[in-house]
């Protein structure tokens, strides 16, 4: 089976596991963050988490989301797989278990916008805004992207998976506070590959992200989004992630300069 299938189905099925699907302990389009989000404003840190109610979707269930992925499974496949989330599971509830720790956020920002396609040829930025940072610095009058799997504060995170569409941060991470302490102005999210899993371009649910040079080309994966963008010229550098290749690959497909982190063997 394909590994990019098979993650996929694992992620959709931990997806039914959280009860209810409109539920709001469920990132949708109702939370008041997302609504703050879409109105323009800084919403202030929950002060308490609901409590989420976690169920193994029974089998029937994931047959249905294997077929959707076009999976043909045995009853034993599907039962290795549901036997796989128990992990996974009391990993969340043992996470619940904690107080959530809120930041400031630093930096006024308004909601931003999903840009149409005709703003989006290489269909790489998943969300665009402008968030402007310190009026000094390193990185002033930079332009900088950040990869769809980092939290911005107020800006929706999809990590190209639909599992998490909707989802709005309420922090912005460590990386992001450090651009903006720096002069930069963060001026969108780049599309990403599905949960990070792929080294090709093809597998958000955003749809596939086009090489700069040849747009019937890969432009290579995690981080294609952000490979794709800086090459293009739409922004002056990109924030991405790798631990696999995630930033070596777009960078060469794309024909990027690159600074990974390092990466133990």
């Amino acid at each position: 089976m394909c590994y990019e299938s098979t993650a996929k189905l694992f992620a959709s099925s931990l997806s039914s596991c959280w009860h209810g699907r409109s539920s709001s302990n469920r990132p949708t389009a109702t939370t008041p963050v997302r609504a703050a989000a879409e109105a323009g404003t800084q919403p202030l840190p929950s002060t308490a988490t609901a409590p989420r109610i976690l169920r193994k979707p029974p089998l029937p269930e994931l047959e249905r989301i294997a077929k959707s992925y076009n999976l043909a499974l045995s009853r034993d496949d599907l039962t290795s797989f549901r036997n796989l989330m128990d992990g996974v599971l009391a990993s969340y509830r043992r996470l619940d278990q904690f107080a959530e720790p809120t930041l400031a956020v630093k930096y006024p920002r308004d909601a931003g916008f999903r840009p149409g396609a005709s703003d989006n040829r290489l269909n790489a930025w998943y969300w665009r805004c402008s968030i402007k940072g310190a009026t000094s610095g390193p990185l002033a009058g930079k332009k900088i992207a950040i990869k769809d799997n980092v939290c911005v504060a107020g800006i929706p995170m999809m990590n190209g998976s639909n599992v998490l569409e909707g989802y709005v941060p309420d922090v912005d991470a460590t990386i992001v506070t450090r651009i903006l302490d720096a002069g930069g102005e963060i001026i969108g999210k780049a599309v990403c590959e599905h949960l990070c899993f792929s080294g090709g371009s093809h597998t958000s649910d955003t749809g596939p992200v086009l090489n700069p040079h040849d747009p019937k080309r890969s432009a290579g994966g995690s981080s294609s989004g952000s490979a794709a963008l800086v090459v293009a010229g739409e922004c002056d550098m990109a924030i991405g992630g790798d631990q696999g290749g995630s930033i070596r690959i777009p960078s060469s497909f794309c024909g990027a300069v690159t600074s990974p982190p390092t990466v133990p063997d």
